[in-house]
């Protein structure tokens, strides 16, 4: 029998999961405030959700040379990298919302993104220097450090928010304090510093991004990691300006987006032993139930109670979702063809994302005359990619299993 030491992996776990509730805290932050900001400056409200739209974007484009460029050079290099792109996005973004100028606070919302897709890396840091057998709990255990972020982000967003005379400001200067903090942190890893110091593994050529994509595995994490992240996405990025649309307070929405972002990493703690005893195909249906009932609740009424309990499902959703295909991912290539695949993955992920962010501002303040009529345009956006990615779940467990 062997005997596996994961002393490495737990600590660099240990590591990840600090940077997740640090550094992930300005991603609620943003979240809560990009729309309303983007109200306030932008000439058609139609475009209010664009600043969080760029956020998206800016992860996208940014995968694909992250991806790689960590694969040669280390995470930590990358994740310092996008801690310092967050910094500057930050302050970007402030000097767009201090000068009232839509064009610059999008430019310092792109820099976000390089942040945002250097943080997408932390649950596949995770599993680097894992067992088989600790993968997915590692992964579970890092994406779990998002409950401490969905406390520190919202809460600290509510005592900063109003601290200048430029309504928030001060989410920005605080977020670039966040920055500069949490990317100490990366000085503790200790994973793999790349295939410069590792040419033996350089030379192993791996399959192309097509040929991964033919692979039956492959191709349903990433629809399934697609369609759970951008429903989230979706329904996340309108929730502030309908719970101000419905008459509710910005600090009602931080409280909201606060229990939704609990909810999205809560459940952490044991997915991964979930998905270890019933099989990752179960746990990604299960998510993709738990969204369809999110948008059940939200369609049913516009009070805070249906607010808070759509968003706690849409959370739950998205963490049996997007955790599950992220274990199937990682178990559906080889060492050579990390780079490429996880690559790939966020590229696909992030640019469905973007055009869900984009198209929740759409749905939400020009589908309809009201904040009612917007909010359930959005709620019901969601039923074509549900049965995308439950179809696509359902033709896989058809499919005979091959080694990766």
């Amino acid at each position: 029998m062997i005997i596996t030491d994961d002393k490495r992996a737990k600590r660099n776990v240990a590591v990840l999961v600090l940077a997740q509730a640090i550094l992930g805290a300005q991603l609620p932050m943003i979240f809560v405030v990009g729309g309303l900001v983007g109200g306030q400056l932008a000439s058609n409200p139609c475009l209010a959700t664009l600043p969080i739209s760029f956020i998206v974007f800016g992860s996208m484009t940014t995968a694909p040379w992250i991806s790689p460029l960590m694969q040669r050079n280390g995470r930590r290099f990358g994740f310092f990298l996008g801690a310092f792109a967050g910094a500057v996005g930050a302050a970007v973004s402030a000097y767009g919302l201090y000068t009232g100028s839509f064009f610059i606070l999008l430019a310092g919302s792109y820099l976000t993104g390089i942040y945002m897709s250097a943080q997408g890396f932390y649950r596949f840091a995770a599993t680097d220097t894992a067992s088989e057998a600790f993968r997915p709990k590692a992964i579970s255990y890092v994406m779990a450090g998002g409950l401490l972020s969905a406390v520190i982000g919202p809460q600290l967003n509510k005592l900063v928010q109003d601290a200048y005379v430029v309504p928030f400001l001060g989410t920005y200067m605080a977020i670039i304090v966040l920055n500069l903090v949490g990317m100490l942190l990366f000085l503790w890893l200790d994973l793999p510093k790349g295939t410069k110091r590792e040419p033996q593994a350089a030379t192993v050529a791996g399959r192309t991004r097509l040929e991964l994509l033919r692979d039956p595995r492959v191709l349903v994490a990433i629809i399934c990691a697609m369609v759970s992240y951008s429903l989230m996405n979706l329904v996340m990025t309108s929730t502030p300006l309908a719970v101000v649309g419905c008459g509710f307070t910005t600090a009602n929405a931080n409280d909201i987006v606060s229990a939704h972002v609990l909810a999205m990493f809560a459940p952490s703690f044991f997915t991964g032993h979930l998905i270890a005893r019933f099989g990752v195909e179960r746990i990604v249906s299960l998510g993709l139930i738990i969204l369809a009932f999110a948008g059940v609740v939200a369609l049913s009424g516009v009070e805070l109670t249906n607010f808070y309990i759509a968003l706690i499902l849409l959370g739950l959703g998205w963490n049996f979702g997007f955790i599950g295909a992220t274990t199937m991912l990682a178990g559906a290539h080889r060492p050579e063809e990390r780079g490429a695949v996880q690559g790939m993955n966020d590229m696909i992920v992030f640019g469905m994302v973007t055009v869900a962010s984009l198209a929740s501002g759409g749905l939400m303040n020009c589908s309809g005359g009201t904040a009612v009529e917007g909010w359930n345009a959005v709620n019901l956006a969601m039923v074509p990619f549900l049965v995308l990615a439950g179809g696509s779940l359902i033709w896989l467990v058809r499919q005979p299993r091959m080694a990766v």
